[in-house]
């Protein structure tokens, strides 16, 4: 807040209509206007304060920093005991991976190294190393961004550019797919080396800070992920559908057991009818012999 300006000039009154009248300040009785004064510099004195701690703050992580860098090299020194640490961690990502083509996860498997550098003066912006190892796809030992965030001005980036070798360069094999998904636009999504590329909004780039804020601080929850699901139960997910088939299967029994009733039931009625037809036959018979009895005793007479 500017020392200058006092609360009342920085009232207004209410009502003050859009084309500009009625902005002369508002009256306050002298005790008030007293009141409001001392408010401010009460203010202007936590302001103080306010940017006072920040540069603390600042010498602090400033101190950590350098306490955490022999550790960050020891973490790297024992992933490279592992194949495939990093390449799996970024893959496990759910935002790293949204962006990875398939040939770039091939490239992401010759990466031995991930470093993340703050400056020495943490707000003025960090750089991100991958290093990697000899590889089919491009010359370079070790592929950089840098970020630089002024307190005047935008952001800006830069990167490492790319010695591609021949035919294998990313980027434009990238484009081609979208191009030949029929797309309207070619690259409206990103790739992870055209990520690499792009300079276009520094002060947009979600994965530069997913890679400083998420993945460098702790890789190995992100190398783990398939453990960690097994441990939070998933198996148990297909113990569920192995049940939900066993119902399925004891649903067709019942089924099939229904319809044997039936037949049963079906079979029944029939041997009812077959059964009524030999009584009714029966009793025609019955009828023909007492004919035929009446009829020997007209003859006699």
């Amino acid at each position: 807040m500017s020392s200058g300006a006092t609360p009342k000039k920085l009232k207004k009154v209410e009502g003050a209509s859009a084309s500009g009248e009625g902005e002369e300040g508002r009256d306050y009785d002298a005790e008030t206007q007293k009141a409001l004064e001392e408010i401010d510099a009460c203010q202007n004195e936590i302001d103080a304060l306010n940017e006072k701690a920040s540069e603390e703050i600042l010498k602090v992580e400033q101190k950590y920093n350098k306490l955490r860098k022999p550790y960050f090299e020891k973490r790297n020194d024992i992933i490279k005991r592992i194949p495939n640490f990093w390449v799996t961690a970024f893959v496990n990502h759910p935002q790293i991976s949204a962006i990875l083509e398939e040939d770039e996860e091939d490239c992401l498997h010759y990466l031995s190294k991930l470093e993340v550098e703050e400056f020495e003066d943490i707000k003025s912006g960090y750089r991100i190393n991958f290093h990697f190892e000899e590889n089919p796809y491009f010359e370079n030992d070790v592929l950089t961004k840098e970020f630089h965030l002024g307190s005047s001005g935008d952001p800006a980036s830069q990167s490492t550019p790319i010695r591609w070798k021949e035919g294998n360069d990313l980027t434009k094999k990238g484009k081609e797919k979208n191009v030949g998904k029929g797309r309207k636009r070619a690259m409206e999504q990103k790739t992870f080396f055209n990520w690499f590329t792009d300079h276009g909004d520094p002060s947009a780039d979600d994965i530069a800070e997913v890679i400083k804020d998420d993945m460098w601080p702790n890789p190995l929850q992100y190398y783990l992920v398939p453990d960690i699901e097994v441990e939070n139960g998933v198996e148990g997910e297909d113990d569920g559908s192995e049940e939900e088939e066993g119902d399925d299967s004891v649903v067709v029994v019942e089924e099939v057991e229904e319809e044997e009733d039936a037949e049963g039931e079906e079979a029944d009625d029939d041997e009812v009818m077959v059964e009524e037809d030999e009584e009714e036959g029966e009793e025609v018979l019955e009828e023909g012999d007492d004919e035929g009895d009446e009829g020997e005793e007209g003859g006699d007479e």
